[in-house]
């Protein structure tokens, strides 16, 4: 036993040095083959003492198949966003407001690449990794640790001994654009929708579930900042090139200044360099080096003001317009797509882009066969911006905008005050009886999270479903297949019975009401308080509830009064699904912030920003993003931008503190 125990350790200590020099440091000492000699034998060793188990073990990279929905941490230290800047004259300002903040005293600047991925936030004690945590709200964040293990440039247990106690450090998690791109050649092949860039499929990857999908992605992580209360140095330079002794991922981009013209010279640079880079950049970081001058700096409410992001121009590129293609939504709407002459753009091949509507089209005056400038817009979605017209080709055709839905064949239709075009056939279209399915299951709606778009459409074509009351008959023996698929079939059988009690609100979202986006929806389902009413209510009726004009307010009529969705809507309420107000709800419900317009501002201590905006409409009042004239009150937290603060007092707006604002609604903090 003591030799086993002995060797497990030494295993563990080797794969992980051997990780370290794979991964991070690009220089493998040993072959693959002989790694994986190492890692099995490892995993046999742990299978025959279950009792020497570690969480930080090599072996559990692979990620279980096994996890729970997340939970919502509160982060130690904010993650506030950087504010943003797209000119060098802005970045002189930024050095200049430094200069004045510090009085004249002499700074370096650190200069990072901005990575395009999901911020992570990493917790180690005693140089292990205990928590990996979604940025969030910036206040809140998921804890996603399982699945941050499955990611091999991040370390498990640090090398040397010489990192703080316990520290936190914080940087990108990223999908490389090869990794990217083969991704979704094979989501291509399999007919599978695709994912719109890597920082999508890098998000969506690490919010899986499946710990197992994650480690099959090969996601990668720079990381960029280190907190805690007994850092190695004062500079923030330092402090990064010490976590690389420690095993992190540093970019080898990073460079410390002095002067503005050698900003400038890093931001040119790396403008054309950053193309060359494994992975998806979008601008410069510039911060103050020393954590004591950070420190006298300060905060706005929502950035820093020692750091600032300088953004890239969209890159460009022209090439061949071959033809136009027309894709219908789930509302029915329909898009034209161009489809191109292949391109390399930002770091990816491009040969499709939107094309909005008829009237962006015609704003252009687009031909089969011109020559067109693609950018992408914030490096990530295509969109064509204008036409080479010198080299247009001679008797080539304008695009016109379809009559008929190129699924179904029915005539399209123009709504008042509308630029696109919908398919009314809703019934009978199958894009959009699979889209509003889709819709359906989706996060904000009724969040069955066991099924995807590829499911449905194959429950779709094996008709199973044929519309949202149908998911609610499905059987385990139906999609069991050969008998294989127990478990997953049982989650999805589970999944849609949870359902049951999702929030009558949200129900109501889901319906996929043409026009009642989540807002929308939230201020139907607490005014009408039930679907009866909701569905008797008349044009004045509904157009009486604030925010609901009369596109929203035919809409709901018309579906309504359709008998298809008629027989839907009691279906469902025959399976149990929620169709009016819980107690809980009604009763909490007043109207004590009627008419009342609110800005919320800063951090708060009892809830987070999403749960505020909660309360005030549940209590009547309206959500604004900007204060005015027609203000009634801000809800203010610490840290509130000292902008809102001056207008605030310019417009003799009062300022409410989050104490004051739940004593006057009587809500427990």
């Amino acid at each position: 036993m003591t030799d086993e125990r002995e060797r497990i350790l030494q295993l563990r200590k080797e794969l992980h040095e051997h990780n370290y020099k794979y991964y991070v440091l690009n220089s493998p000492e040993i072959s693959d083959q002989d790694f994986d000699f190492m890692m099995r034998e490892l995993q046999d060793l742990e299978d025959r003492h279950p009792e020497l188990a570690d969480p930080n073990s090599p072996t559990q990279r692979v990620g279980s198949d096994i996890s729970q929905e997340f939970v919502q941490v509160t982060h130690k230290y904010p993650m506030l966003s950087l504010a943003n800047t797209y000119s060098q004259q802005e970045v002189e300002t930024f050095y200049n407001s430094v200069k004045k903040g510090l009085n004249g005293e002499d700074f370096e600047i650190c200069c990072e690449m901005k990575y395009d991925g999901l911020s992570i936030s990493l917790t180690y004690i005693d140089g292990k990794l205990v928590r990996g945590v979604t940025r969030g709200d910036g206040v809140h964040g998921d804890d996603v640790t399982a699945n941050v293990k499955t990611i091999k440039t991040i370390p498990l247990v640090l090398n040397g001994n010489d990192y703080p106690q316990e520290f936190e450090i914080r940087g990108e998690i990223l999908m490389p654009w090869k990794v990217f791109e083969r991704l979704n050649a094979e989501r291509e092949a399999a007919e599978e929708p695709l994912f719109a860039n890597p920082r999508n499929a890098a998000s969506g990857t690490l919010k899986s579930l499946n710990p197992a999908l994650v480690a099959e992605r090969h996601l990668d992580s720079y990381l960029y900042y280190l907190l805690g209360e007994q850092l190695p140095c004062d500079g923030h330079y330092e402090n990064l090139e010490k976590a690389r002794d420690w095993g992190f991922k540093i970019s080898e981009g990073m460079r410390k200044v002095n002067t503005l013209q050698e900003i400038y010279d890093f931001i040119n640079y790396w403008d054309t360099e950053r193309k060359n880079l494994p992975v998806a950049t979008d601008g410069i970081v510039l911060k103050v080096n020393s954590l004591r001058q950070q420190r006298s700096l300060g905060y706005t409410a929502k950035s820093p003001r020692w750091a600032i992001a300088y953004k890239f121009k969209a890159e460009r590129a022209c090439t061949r317009l071959n033809e136009v293609t027309f894709q219908v939504g789930r509302t029915g709407a329909i898009t034209p797509v161009a489809n191109m002459e292949p391109v390399q753009l930002a770091g990816t091949t491009v040969k499709r882009a939107t094309l909005n509507n008829e009237d962006f089209i015609r704003s252009l005056d687009l031909h089969i066969g011109d020559y067109v400038y693609v950018e992408k817009g914030g490096e990530i979605i295509p969109k064509i911006v204008g036409v080479d017209l010198e080299q247009r080709p001679i008797m080539s055709q304008p695009v016109t905008f379809i009559k008929h839905c190129p699924e179904c064949g029915e005539t399209l239709v123009r709504y008042e005050r509308e630029a696109a075009y919908y398919c009314p056939n809703d019934a009978g279209c199958p894009p959009q009886i699979k889209g509003r399915i889709e819709h359906f299951i989706s996060r904000k709606a009724m969040n069955i999270d066991s099924i995807g778009p590829e499911t449905v459409d194959d429950f779709y074509r094996q008709g199973l479903i044929h519309n949202i009351a149908d998911l609610y008959k499905i059987n385990v023996e139906q999609i069991n297949g050969d008998g294989s698929r127990q478990k997953s079939a049982m989650k999805i059988i589970n999944g849609i019975e949870a359902s049951k009690q999702v929030p009558f609100e949200r129900v109501v979202f889901a319906l996929g009401i043409r026009f009642v986006g989540e807002i929308s929806a939230k201020l139907l389902a607490r005014h009408f308080k039930n679907i009866d009413a909701l569905a008797n209510a008349g044009l004045e009726e509904l157009q009486e509830v604030e925010g609901i004009g009369e596109i929203i307010a035919k809409s709901v009529i018309t579906y309504f009064h359709t008998p298809a969705n008629q027989e839907i809507v009691e279906r469902l309420r025959s399976y149990g699904l929620q169709m009016s107000l819980s107690e809980q709800q009604m009763q909490s419900a007043t109207n004590i912030l009627a008419g009342k317009s609110i800005v919320i501002s800063g951090v708060f201590s009892h809830h987070s920003r999403d749960e505020y905006k909660e309360i005030i409409e549940r209590n009547g009042g309206k959500n604004v993003g900007s204060i005015s004239g027609k203000t009634s009150f801000i809800l203010a937290g610490e840290s509130m931008g000292p902008s809102k603060l001056l207008k605030a007092q310019k417009l003799g707006i009062r300022i409410m503190s989050e104490e004051e604002f739940l004593e006057k609604l009587k809500v427990k903090s």
